[in-house]
C-alpha cells in the first residue's frame, strides 16, 4: 500500500503540473470572476431599463375631502411603519374628487406621470378600491387604512396620538434559532455540491485523452492501474484545492468588509465555526474523491467524446437526484430522509455536511468520514476493475463492456 501512494503521488504530481503549469489555468481560476462580472452587467443593464422606462413613480391614490383626507394620511404613516423600506407599499398620493369619481379613477390609471396601482374612492364604511390585476395586495393596504380610520373615529382616538411608548432595546447578540441553523446546513449543501460538480467533471476526459495518444498504455505497464486512477484523482483534487482556496481567500475578504446589516452573524452552526468549516472541508474531499472516481471511470471507458457525453449525463442526472436528497435532509434534521441521506454514500457528505450544522455531536461525522472513504477505494477499485475487463484486455471501451454483460446474460 506504502508503494501505491508513492506511485500515486508521482502520477498526482504530473497531472497537477500539467493542469496548472498552463496559461489557460488562470483563464479556469478567474471563470467565477468573468461569470460575477456578466451578471452584474447584465443586472445593471436590467435596472437600467427598468428606472428608464417611462420615469413613471409608482403610486397608490385615496380620493377623499378633508378631514378624511388627513386622517387617510396619518393612517398611512402609522401603519407604515410596519414594512422595511424594501417592501413597504408605493408612497399613498391623496387627492380630492373632481367631479365623475369613475372617470378620475380611470385617468389615474392611465397617468404618464405616474404608475398608478391601486385607486381608492367612496365612502369610509364600503370604499371602492381599483387596483392593477398584480396589485391586490396594494389594494388590501388601502383597505387597511380605512379600517384604522373607521376604529380611530368609533374610539375618538386621534391615530397619531399614541397611547403607548415602548423602549426598545436591541440585543447585541442573538442566540442562533432553528430555522438559521438549518439556512447554514442548505447553504453548505449548495455550495459542496456547486463546487463538488464543477471541478469533479474535469476528470471525465482526462484518461479519454491519454487513450487516444497512447499514455495511458506506457502508465499501465510501468505502474498498477490503481496508483494510476488514485493519482490522477489526487492531482485533480490538488487543482480543485488551488481553486477553492483562492475563491475562499476572497470570499473572506469580502465577508470582513460586509456591513453587519447583511445579518452574516446568524451564521452560526452548532457544532461550530471552526469546525463546521473543517468538517466542510472534510466533506467536498469526499465528495470529490467519490464523483471524481466515477468520472474518471467513465472516461476510461469513453473512446470518444460522444461516448463521454452519453455516460456523463446520467452521472449528472444522478448527482442532481443526490443534491435533492440532500437538501431535504438539510430541511428536515433527523428525519428518516436525513438517515437515509447521511448513510447512502453519494449523498452522505452533503447531508452530514448539514448536519454539523444543527448537531454538535462529532462521533457521526468520524463513523461518515471512515464510511465515505471505504466507498471511495470501492469505486476506484470497481473503475480500475473495468478499465482492465472493458479497455485493456477488449480494447473496445464502452462497445466491449456491453458485449461483455450481453455475453454474460447469454
Amino acid at each position: 500500500m506504502n508503494r501505491i501512494l508513492k506511485q500515486a503521488m508521482v502520477v498526482a504530481r504530473r497531472d497537477f503540473m500539467a493542469v496548472v503549469a498552463t496559461p489557460t489555468f488562470l483563464i479556469f481560476l478567474l471563470a467565477p470572476l468573468l461569470m460575477l462580472g456578466l451578471g452584474l452587467a447584465s443586472g445593471t443593464g436590467a435596472a437600467y431599463v427598468a428606472t428608464s422606462s417611462g420615469d413613471k413613480t409608482a403610486r397608490i391614490v385615496a380620493i377623499a375631502s378633508p378631514p378624511l383626507s388627513d386622517e387617510l394620511a396619518q393612517a398611512d404613516a402609522a401603519v407604515r411603519q410596519l414594512f422595511r423600506e424594501t417592501e413597504a407599499p408605493p408612497p399613498l398620493l391623496v387627492m380630492a374628487p373632481e367631479g365623475d369619481v369613475s372617470a378620475q379613477t380611470e385617468a389615474l390609471f392611465k397617468s404618464d406621470t405616474y404608475e398608478v396601482t391601486a385607486v381608492m374612492s367612496g365612502l369610509l364604511g364600503s370604499p371602492q378600491i381599483a387596483h392593477q390585476p398584480i396589485s391586490d395586495r396594494h389594494a388590501r393596504y388601502l383597505a387597511t387604512l380605512a379600517e384604522e380610520v373607521s376604529r380611530a373615529r368609533v374610539s375618538g382616538i386621534a391615530i397619531d396620538k399614541k397611547q403607548v411608548k415602548p423602549n426598545f432595546i436591541a440585543r447585541k447578540s442573538v442566540a442562533p434559532s432553528a430555522s438559521g441553523k438549518q439556512a447554514s446546513g442548505f447553504g453548505a449543501v449548495i455550495i459542496i455540491f456547486m463546487l463538488t460538480l464543477m471541478l469533479a467533471s474535469q476528470a471525465v476526459g482526462m484518461l479519454a485523452e491519454e487513450k487516444s495518444n497512447k499514455v495511458i498504455e506506457i502508465l499501465a505497464a510501468a505502474l498498477p492501474l490503481e496508483a494510476v486512477f488514485l493519482g490522477k484523482l489526487i492531482g485533480m483534487f490538488g487543482v480543485a484545492v488551488l481553486f477553492v482556496a483562492f475563491w475562499a481567500g476572497m470570499a473572506g475578504i469580502a465577508v470582513s468588509l460586509a456591513p453587519a446589516s447583511l445579518g452574516l452573524s446568524g451564521f452560526a452552526p452548532a457544532i461550530g465555526i471552526p469546525m463546521f468549516l473543517l468538517l466542510c472541508g472534510a466533506y467536498f474531499t469526499m465528495a470529490f474523491m467519490l464523483l471524481g472516481a466515477v468520472f474518471l471511470g467513465v472516461g476510461a471507458q469513453a473512446a470518444t467524446m460522444r461516448e463521454i457525453q452519453m455516460m456523463s449525463l446520467p452521472i449528472t442526472i444522478f448527482q442532481m437526484a443526490m443534491f435533492g436528497l440532500s437538501s431535504a435532509a438539510a430541511g428536515k434534521p433527523g428525519s428518516v430522509i436525513a438517515r437515509i441521506a447521511e448513510i447512502f454514500p453519494f449523498s452522505s457528505p452533503f447531508a452530514m455536511a448539514a448536519r454539523g450544522a444543527t448537531d454538535a455531536a462529532i462521533w457521526p461525522h468520524l463513523l461518515a468520514l471512515g464510511w465515505q472513504a471505504l466507498w471511495v477505494a470501492i469505486t476506484i477499485w470497481a473503475s480500475v476493475q473495468l478499465f482492465r475487463i472493458g479497455v485493456l484486455k477488449s480494447g473496445g471501451g464502452f462497445r466491449n463492456i456491453l458485449g461483455m454483460f450481453r455475453g454474460a446474460k447469454a
